[in-house]
């Protein structure tokens, strides 16, 4: 099983995995009507789709962002403003990780993650030619009241808890969920000991920003994730579709 892709309906498809493929790095190929832009190796893919040209990012709605890891925060930032791109200053939050944001030309947010905290990034990490060369969509995030459904989903299609983090501060927590046999090197997964590990896999993994009691609206532009390995289709413990890849 992988978790494959992340379904966004955008109001011009081949627009907007240009900007993916240009200025991020990603490939791209055609899948219909669709346009699907991702990385090699194991992580999860966009698939863009049609229909969208509406979309607002709003707090109060399911889908949060995408993250992509990068060995180096702050070329990719540079490279991006090189681009035109505007992108927030990176920096070190709190206890989770080096990053910056930016917005993809329809508005949906993207976080740029560094594989290491600020002060830990090993010289030449990445190529300044090429900083997006060993990138990966690390995160899909969505936005829950209920961690315990969403616990009970993930782990009934085989997903395994990996890090949980304490954003206590800002009145809440995050919970990372992935395909995976592997464990991490903490067996507390409160622990931060494992954030660096976690930031630094192939595979993307399943965000939720849990504000516990708290109700989200759907993201009408966000369709849902695409599994790999999954033999039907199912609605998750929001009601987003789950398909098969």
């Amino acid at each position: 099983m992988r978790l494959s892709a992340v379904l966004l309906r955008v109001a011009d498809p081949d627009r907007m995995a240009g900007f993916y493929m240009e200025v991020l790095g990603m490939k791209m190929r055609a899948q219909g009507p669709n346009q699907r832009a991702g990385y090699a190796g194991q992580d999860a893919d966009l698939l863009l789709m049609p229909g969208g040209g509406g979309y607002t990012h709003d707090g109060g709605q399911r889908y949060w962002k995408i993250g992509i890891t990068v060995p180096d925060v702050d070329l990719a930032a540079a490279h991006l403003r090189q681009k035109g791109v505007q992108v927030s200053n990176p920096k070190q939050f709190l206890d989770i990780g080096y990053m910056c944001h930016l917005k993809d030309p329809e508005g949906f947010v993207i976080e740029l993650l560094q594989y290491d905290f600020e002060g830990n990034r090993p010289e030449n990490a990445a190529d300044p030619s090429d900083p997006f060369a060993n990138a990966c969509i690390g995160q899909i995030t969505l936005r829950t009241g209920d961690i315990a459904a969403e616990d009970a989903f993930c782990r009934a299609q085989g997903m395994r808890l990996l890090s949980v983090q304490d954003v206590a501060q800002y009145g809440f927590d995050l919970h990372f969920y992935a395909f995976t046999d592997e464990v991490p090197p903490n067996a507390d997964l409160w622990s931060v000991e494992n954030r660096e590990w976690l930031w630094k896999r192939p595979y993307t993994t399943l965000e939720f920003q849990h504000l516990a009691g708290a109700q989200f609206a759907p993201a009408p532009d966000y369709r849902g994730l695409e599994v790999q390995g999954l033999t039907g289709s199912l609605r998750d413990a929001f009601g987003d579709p789950v398909r098969p890849g």
